[in-house]
């Protein structure tokens, strides 16, 4: 097992980054684990080799409270993959700039509670705007991200 660069380890901003990252990784892994639970629950799987394991061909069948779930989930998740792999890329290439560790902190929070408000919104299907005003909170500190990232390298045009 490689060992930790420790010159990246000393990086106050990238570990921050790490570790807002690491959470909305385990979040994405949750809102894809639901639609699983959902099916345990209903007793309706997808895939017969499943329902046999679980009961019996009987429960190879479609449930409507799976069907919406697995629509809500699937959604949320196509949504967090277009919106925190950017996230990922700019955070990463934002920590190599040097910024203020403070003013980069509140970058990643604003971003990661944003996505989650976002994800329960969604999920639980909160009235609107919640899940539109926490979609554009959280592109805030994307777009201020990319912003920074530009100017730092426009010298190298």
């Amino acid at each position: 097992r490689a060992a930790p660069s420790p010159k990246m380890m000393e990086n106050t901003v990238f570990m921050s980054f790490m570790f807002y990252s690491t959470i909305l990784i385990l979040k994405m892994y949750v809102v894809a684990i639901i639609t699983g639970q959902v099916r345990l629950r209903k007793k309706a799987f997808a895939n017969p080799e499943d329902a046999l394991r679980n009961g019996g061909l009987q429960y190879h069948r479609e449930d409507p409270d799976v069907e919406r779930c697995r629509r809500r989930v699937r959604g949320a998740h196509r949504n967090d993959m277009e919106n925190i792999f950017p996230f990922l890329f700019l955070g990463a290439i934002y920590s190599l700039l040097d910024p203020s560790p403070a003013v980069a902190r509140i970058h990643f929070f604003i971003f990661c509670v944003g996505r989650i408000i976002h994800t329960i919104a969604y999920l639980l299907r909160l009235k609107a705007p919640t899940r539109s005003v926490a979609y554009s909170v959280a592109q805030l500190p994307c777009f201020s991200m990319a912003l920074q990232i530009l100017l730092a390298t426009i010298p190298y045009w």
